[in-house]
């Protein structure tokens, strides 16, 4: 994978390359490219993608240890990978992690579109069962140690009040692994990732809705239509704010729309974009 290096580290990327118009597709907290692959496969023939490995606990190298690593520190990571690689008019994706949110209004220059599907938003956080166990394990000492520890063993991980309650389908063991192993095997990593849980301020989404009126661009909602950790209603609530958007629901998904039904959300993504077209497009 290419590398590039940011202010917080070096972080990987996915890039399918081509001239077609550019699509970044951001993951959650501890997810890397992978949980994306499929999308990527689908859209790669007419679009270019690109899917940045963001310091959130499935990434492979440790970032500075003075680097922000908050929301907001996260988000301004992502702004400065659009600068770098000089995106402009991107279509930007988000899922679980609400990173793109914390853009509009303060770095939202290079995104021509935003697609929100199934993420923290508004007064959801922390965010279902998993969100709360995970929010209140970074309080104690030691307690994100000895919850990262259940990920070695994936019928532990793949209960619904773990990772399995954000998805539909069976998470594969060989997936789990991938997304965990930086956990379990480097400190500096898990140094990461605590940071991110302990520095997010419970209210950031809050104050973030507060910029999207602002964002006039053409925008979609695409949410898990069964999602339990991300409620639908969350999903209404939050198109509700934006001036530009269309609010789906993706059938037979919970919060990871990608791996539940990675051919309907696709389809929505291409529908939207050939919806909204920008000058020199189509």
């Amino acid at each position: 994978m290419p590398q590039i290096e940011l202010s917080a580290g070096t972080i990987d990327y996915e890039d399918s390359g081509g001239e077609g118009p550019v699509v970044v597709l951001v993951h959650g907290l501890g997810f890397d490219e992978s949980v994306w692959s499929e999308v990527v496969a689908d859209l790669r023939s007419d679009f270019r993608v690109l899917v940045p490995v963001l310091p959130v606990g499935s990434h492979r190298r440790p970032m500075h240890p003075d680097a922000d690593l908050s929301a907001h520190g996260i988000a301004r990571l992502l702004a400065e990978f659009l600068d770098r690689l000089d995106l402009r008019d991107v279509t930007l994706v988000q899922n679980d992690t609400g990173t793109a949110q914390l853009l509009v209004g303060v770095r939202d220059e290079r995104i021509a579109r935003l697609v929100l599907t199934s993420c923290e938003a508004l007064d959801n956080y922390p965010p279902g069962t998993q969100g709360r166990l995970l929010h209140r394990a970074s309080k104690v000492p030691g307690g994100l140690f000895l919850l990262i520890q259940s990920f070695r063993f994936p019928f532990l991980a793949r209960m619904e009040t773990s990772l399995g309650g954000m998805a539909k389908k069976p998470l594969p063991k060989e997936l789990i692994a991938r997304w965990y192993g930086p956990l379990l095997t480097s400190r500096d990593i898990r140094r990461d990732f605590a940071k991110f849980c302990r520095e997010v301020d419970p209210e950031c989404y809050v104050e973030a809705a507060g910029n999207l009126p602002s964002f006039t661009r053409p925008a979609l909602v695409a949410w898990g239509a069964e999602d339990r950790m991300m409620p639908p209603a969350t999903g209404r609530r939050l198109a509700g704010l934006l001036p530009d958007a269309r609010y789906v629901e993706i059938p037979d998904a919970r919060t990871l729309v990608q791996l539940d039904n990675p051919a309907a959300l696709t389809a929505e993504i291409r529908r939207f974009v050939k919806q909204n077209p920008l000058p020199g497009e189509g």
